[in-house]
């Protein structure tokens, strides 16, 4: 499964840029943002119907 991380304006809350990984790299993206402070809104990407 794939998810979109987006990475949020301190002030704001808008998406200043976001990325699409696999669900391994979900952990290691959170716990970075984290030691930071780095506030992330993360959903499921989006897929084509097959």
């Amino acid at each position: 499964m794939r998810f979109e991380i987006m990475r949020l304006d301190d002030v704001d809350g808008t998406t200043v840029d976001s990325t699409v990984v696999d669900a391994a790299s979900v952990n290691r993206i959170v716990q970075q943002a984290a030691a930071i402070g780095q506030r992330l809104w993360i959903r499921p990407a989006d897929t084509p119907a097959s």
